[in-house]
């Protein structure tokens, strides 16, 4: 089967997305509850080190990033990754990868949506929250079964409300820190509590364990390629703005959060960002951040709607899912891949009326140590890729991964290094446990079922 057949079994799709659009889904995906809430939790792992653990996990991404625009510009398809994995490294690794995204998503999509639920409950605490998450949830799908250019408006929005928010929490904290106004706070705050590395490089390492996760989402922007308007020149530059943007909004608030609220108190359960506005004395901060993450968790939640859909309408274009879920509706979406990738949302409202805590950890679990599993496929397709291109003795494309293979070596050694690391922490060491053994029930399915639907495509 050529490279061009998997790339051809999966038009249709309507180019309708700017570069502007791709970009700014790309953040929406990524900014989430992490960085709002998150972040506290990096903090003290980490103590200020926590801005090295960012650089390390920052570094992580712009790796991926590199060698996944190279081969989005290569094929540009809305299976991406996992079209890339099947064409280069086998049956096996597209059918695991497309899954395991795909899995990783829908979860997350419950997780987002029982979120959101919770979040509204701060304004109207009588009403139940499954009443909110079923709202939200005919929004979300209603409005990614409309046109990917409608889609990539109402998120074009949405994401907009959350980058407003950073900027606005950076300028402020910068008058602050340099007394615009004011007494000026200065920078004692980052050593002012046993130094810049109270809990030593071993800390800064735990702080790139969950540091990466802010990460997670950036990898939208080589799906969205199958349905972008010139995705030869969209792509890449709406990979390269996007994670420098990221990395420019995080590292910025983590210093200015670090600055202003001494890394002792940026933890528990309240929001740092919280903190920080009220510590600077914005009135009503928790109510404006509440808002903020609302609109984090639904533009998440669409986003990830948004990629299920694509996976899924990519496995069955494949034959590795059932020809109906690869049917386009009168508007170009993947509708029946969408339906049948809403099943997080089912997941969540099970979980949160009837599951418990290891429910929700052995599901969590294997969202993350899926996600990461992805990012190391990607660049373990790379080497894969460029070895094709150069015995094709192909032309040089426009976009191109420096440093290779050293630079996607050491992404490599770095991912693998932090699915390790999962293992030494309580916290995520259901994810190893959980997310093995999603892989061996991968492999299973795979032999049950995925060889044969391949052999079949093969004919």
């Amino acid at each position: 089967m050529s490279k061009n057949h998997v790339v051809e079994r999966e038009q249709g799709l309507h180019r309708e997305l700017s570069q502007r659009q791709l970009t700014m889904i790309a953040l929406g995906s990524a900014i989430g509850t992490g960085l709002f809430f998150g972040s506290g939790f990096a903090v003290s792992l980490a103590g200020p080190g926590v801005i090295l653990s960012y650089v390390i996990a920052a570094t992580c991404a712009l790796i991926m990033m590199g060698c996944l625009s190279e081969m989005a510009v290569a094929h540009p398809t809305a299976g991406s990754f996992g079209a890339y994995a099947e064409m280069y490294v086998g049956p096996f690794a597209g059918w695991s990868v497309r899954y395991t995204y795909w899995a990783c998503q829908v979860i997350a999509v419950g997780g987002e949506v029982v979120a959101a639920g919770i979040y509204m409950q701060y304004w109207f605490p009588n009403i139940p929250g499954w009443v909110w998450m079923l709202a939200f949830s005919a929004l979300m799908i209603y409005m990614n079964a409309r046109s990917v250019a409608n889609f990539g408006a109402f998120e074009y929005w949405f994401a907009l409300i959350k980058v407003t928010a950073i900027v606005f929490f950076i300028i402020t904290g910068i008058a602050v820190l340099f007394g615009i106004g004011t007494e000026p706070l200065g920078f004692s705050n980052l050593t002012k509590h046993d130094g810049f590395l109270p809990l030593g490089l071993k800390g800064v390492w735990m702080g790139v364990v969950m540091a990466i996760f802010s990460f997670i989402g950036v990898e939208v922007v080589a799906v969205t390629s199958g349905e972008a308007k010139d995705p030869q020149k969209a792509v890449p530059k709406a990979m390269r703005t996007m994670v420098l943007r990221l990395i420019l909004f995080y590292l910025c608030s983590l210093l200015i959060m670090l600055c202003v609220v001494p890394w002792v108190e940026a933890g528990g359960k309240v929001s740092p960002f919280v903190k920080v506005f009220s510590t600077i004395g914005i009135p009503y901060a928790a109510g404006i951040m509440n808002f903020v993450v609302l609109t984090a968790a639904l533009s998440s939640m669409n986003a990830n709607l948004y990629l299920t859909s694509r996976m899924m309408f990519s496995l069955a274009r494949g034959n590795q899912a059932p020809s109906f879920l690869g049917k386009l509706s009168r508007a170009g979406t993947p509708v029946y891949a969408l339906l049948a990738s809403t099943g997080g949302i089912a997941l969540a409202v099970i979980l949160q009326t009837f599951g418990d805590e290891h429910a929700y950890l052995y599901t969590f679990g294997i969202a993350l140590f899926g996600a990461l599993f992805v990012w190391t496929m990607v660049l373990v397709t790379f080497f894969f890729f460029r070895a094709a291109r150069e015995r094709q003795e192909a032309e040089p494309l426009p976009t191109r991964m420096p440093l290779h293979p050293i630079l996607p070596g050491i992404g490599i050694i770095l991912l693998v290094s932090i699915m390790v690391t999962f293992y030494f922490h309580d916290f995520f060491r259901v994810g190893v446990y959980s997310g093995l053994g999603w892989l061996a029930f991968m492999y299973l399915s795979y032999c049950v079922f995925g060889k044969k639907q391949s052999s079949v495509q093969g004919r």
